[in-house]
């Protein structure tokens, strides 16, 4: 079966001529003649009788006009329903995160997104094991640190600083702090990922391994940073989720010219011939959301 065949002969009858469907379809009027004609030869039936003036439908052109040119343009409304697709985000959208620290960047995000995009539905995974994205049908991941897939396509959104918090009322009746060995003398709230036995902080090119009692583990990072707002003791937290907190007066840093570890953040997802909207979507914004939140 040939549609253009079908298609020339629809727009043949519709033009009411062939030079007319000729010229609308920017072909020779030679070969719009030709394709009627074995469209008829296939069909083996006559569709058009052509007279000197006019076309005119033979009873079999007629039934096959009504269902070509009904089939033709479903055909026309599932491109434009395609091409509206590919400008405007729709369908469901999956992420993922790490489980630690996926609250603090999506929670804003998300609602972001769904006002920005109303079409668009959002399932986001938090875990921490290595989501293989093509494998499992997720569209794009927040990684950080080392990237270990070289076959992904991975947009830096900066770094992770993570940085030493306390609470203002636990400063005020603690031991002043003017050295990281003074911190051995003090309660630390450790998140485990980071170390359970020791912290290594660096200011400029000066390296220093603290060790700490360990008295007090956990591994989930919004924890930590609860308890340390609660005057439990100093915390190394990532500074990003420490902002509000500071701001609010809940949290102070401490020993500011220290830092630990800097994480590098992208956000990564499946190389493609064609992005779709929603992902493309998606990553604008939070590129545009997230990167203020990140160390250059």
């Amino acid at each position: 079966m040939d549609f253009n065949e079908a298609a020339v002969f629809v727009r043949v009858v519709q033009a009411g001529s062939f030079s007319a469907a000729a010229r609308q379809l920017g072909l020779p009027t030679s070969t719009v003649s030709t394709r009627v004609a074995r469209l008829e030869q296939r069909l083996g039936v006559t569709l058009l009788q052509r007279t000197t003036r006019r076309l005119h439908l033979t009873e079999a052109g007629s039934l096959y006009f009504e269902h070509a040119s009904t089939g033709l343009g479903y055909l026309m409304e599932a491109e434009a329903a395609l091409d509206e697709a590919r400008q405007q985000p729709q369908g469901t959208l999956k992420m993922t995160a790490p489980a630690d620290l996926g609250d603090a960047l999506f929670g804003h995000l998300l609602a972001e997104t769904q006002q920005r995009y109303p079409a668009l539905s959002l399932e986001l995974w938090l875990t921490e094991r290595y989501v293989d994205l093509v494998a499992e049908g997720v569209d794009v991941a927040i990684r950080m640190g080392e990237l270990r897939d070289s076959s992904l396509i991975a947009k830096s959104l900066g770094t992770i600083q993570w940085a030493l918090f306390a609470s203002p009322t636990y400063l005020q009746q603690a031991k002043p702090m003017t050295s990281p060995v003074e911190l051995a003398k003090h309660p630390c709230v450790q998140f485990t990922p980071m170390g359970r036995h020791h912290w290594d902080l660096q200011r400029g090119m000066n390296d220093i391994r603290v060790p700490l009692p360990g008295r007090l583990l956990v591994n989930n990072i919004g924890v930590v940073k609860t308890m340390a707002e609660n005057g439990q003791g100093v915390a190394l937290l990532p500074t990003f989720i420490c902002q509000s907190s500071v701001q609010q007066g809940g949290l102070q840093r401490i020993l500011p010219e220290w830092r630990g570890q800097a994480d590098a953040v992208h956000l990564v997802y499946p190389k493609q011939r064609f992005m779709p909207p929603k992902l493309r979507g998606f990553i604008d914004l939070s590129v545009t959301a997230l990167k203020p939140l990140f160390v250059a």
